[in-house]
């Protein structure tokens, strides 16, 4: 510890030393070496002196009063974070590496509320004036394993703290969380701060944070700063683990708030454009350069909560959702969506399948509710001879995996143009009119698991057909081999 019993204490060794040292070369000394010796225990002796001095300048403020100096360090952190801290415990002061004080189980108030509770805390001081405790002088903070509570009346704790003094000022956040919780104090969910920077550019002449965090298990990070003379912030988030990059800028008056977002997905760029009033959040996402027809037009409404978001385009694109790296299927395997607070609809109309030209007239309907997505009453057409309409359908996540748990049910318009397509033979063209395939698909090993087959009323027995499962390839032409042979033999063995 560094207080002044042991200061005295190293003093009065460093002292004996010194004796013991003067003994030593005095006992040597004569006519010859007296020169020398003067010169060097000088060098010595002043280099020592130096060394006293700047240990004895260091450690000053260990002499002031402890309360003295907590309310004047409270003071600088009012000045320079507009927050108000509470210390538990004493402040402890130490000056290597560098002079600061550490002090554990404080807390900050904001708003007139305890907010954040934090296990450790240093306050690192500038070597200017550590004689005079009333100009002490912070240079650098560092809160590490806070805890964080936010609601919606004090969700913009970190974005008000880019009002703060950062000219000559640092401030940390580490190894903390973030609990996002609702005004009955309920925990919506959780963000883990590895490390987050506030500091001030002299270049750009603004304050920026600077961060790295994880959701969801979804590590990403994040930077922000603000023009206050023209009133706009701007931000620009990175989530590498799915190639997503999305840089953002909001102008903004005392009621609205208007913004623009460029998002680069893999190889895709789109552009987000949308208004925030009250409680009402629109939003217009569109891209204007490779796909004029793709748009998706939104609204959340907060208060009470609900959404809404419609979209059309000419080609639906779905590996996003079937491919081997599809980012909307590792998306919902971190289960971001398992909260019962989400609960929003999602309408996509496409003229057809990138892909699959065969396949028109596309509606697809998602409904994500407590980590569910219900995709009943999606509806699509193939050569507008047979519509596939998905019943009881749900996509989960079940011990890691993706799965698409559903029932199907295809009605044959056209018969006959339906077993041209399949070259079934004439002796097997009996006339089915609707078909309904129960089923289990697996994502990540692309496997249907057939569970039941009913034609026309009738259920089909396990017996009726050969196979349970359906292992799906990476060419599409060897499917539509492959699909074409399986139903030729449901369709054998349905006849008899």
């Amino acid at each position: 510890m560094n207080n002044p019993k042991y200061i005295a204490s190293f003093f009065k060794k460093f002292s004996k030393f010194i004796n013991n040292l003067l003994e030593k070369n005095l006992n040597k000394l004569n006519v010859y070496n007296f020169k020398s010796l003067l010169i060097n225990n000088k060098i010595f002796l002043s280099i020592v002196a130096l060394v006293i001095l700047f240990l004895s300048y260091l450690s000053f403020p260990n002499i002031h009063n402890k309360e003295e100096v907590a309310l004047e360090i409270k003071k600088n952190l009012k000045n320079k974070l507009n927050l108000e801290f509470n210390f538990q415990e004493d402040l402890d002061y130490k000056f290597l590496p560098r002079p600061h004080f550490t002090t554990n189980n404080s807390s900050i108030n904001f708003k007139g509320d305890e907010i954040t509770k934090i296990k450790k805390l240093k306050v690192y001081i500038s070597l200017e004036n550590l004689f005079s405790l009333k100009n002490i002088k912070l240079n650098h903070v560092i809160l590490e394993q806070a805890n964080f509570n936010l609601n919606k009346e004090n969700y913009n704790f970190f974005y008000n703290l880019l009002d703060g003094n950062f000219s000559d000022f640092r401030f940390e956040i580490l190894k903390s969380n973030v609990f996002y919780r609702s005004l009955e104090n309920e925990v919506l969910f959780i963000n883990n701060i590895k490390n987050a920077n506030y500091y001030f550019d002299p270049k750009e002449i603004k304050n920026i944070l600077d961060a790295n965090n994880e959701i969801f298990n979804l590590p990403y990070s994040i930077k922000i700063f603000e023009d206050k003379i023209e009133k706009k912030v701007y931000s620009s988030i990175n989530i590498e683990s799915l190639r997503l990059k999305i840089n953002n800028q909001t102008s903004y008056d005392h009621t609205n708030y208007l913004g623009f977002s460029e998002i680069n997905l893999i190889n895709s760029k789109n552009l987000l454009e949308y208004q925030l009033k009250d409680n009402l959040f629109e939003f217009k996402f569109f891209d204007k350069l490779q796909n004029p027809e793709f748009s998706y037009i939104g609204k959340f409404n907060f208060k009470p909560f609900y959404s809404n978001i419609t979209g059309n385009t000419d080609k639906i694109n779905l590996s996003p959702l079937f491919s081997s790296s599809a980012i909307i299927k590792e998306l919902l395997k971190t289960e971001i969506l398992n909260n019962k607070n989400v609960d929003f609809n999602l309408i996509v109309a496409g003229n057809n399948i990138k892909e699959f030209d065969d396949f028109k007239n596309v509606l697809l309907k998602f409904k994500i509710q407590e980590g569910l997505v219900d995709i009943d009453q999606s509806k699509i057409t193939w050569k507008n001879n047979i519509d596939f309409e998905f019943l009881d359908s749900l996509i989960f996540v079940n011990e890691g995996k993706l799965v698409l748990d559903s029932n199907i049910e295809i009605v044959i318009n056209n018969p006959n143009e339906f077993y041209k397509f399949l070259l079934t033979p004439k002796n097997l063209r009996k006339k089915i009119s609707k078909v309904n395939v129960n089923f289990t698909y697996l994502f990540d090993e692309k496997n249907i698991k057939v569970k039941n087959i009913i034609i026309d009323g009738k259920t089909l027995k396990k017996s009726k057909y050969s196979f349970d499962d359906i292992l799906l390839k990476d060419n599409n032409l060897q499917n539509k081999i492959y699909f074409k042979n399986l139903l030729n033999d449901v369709i054998k063995n349905y006849v008899g």
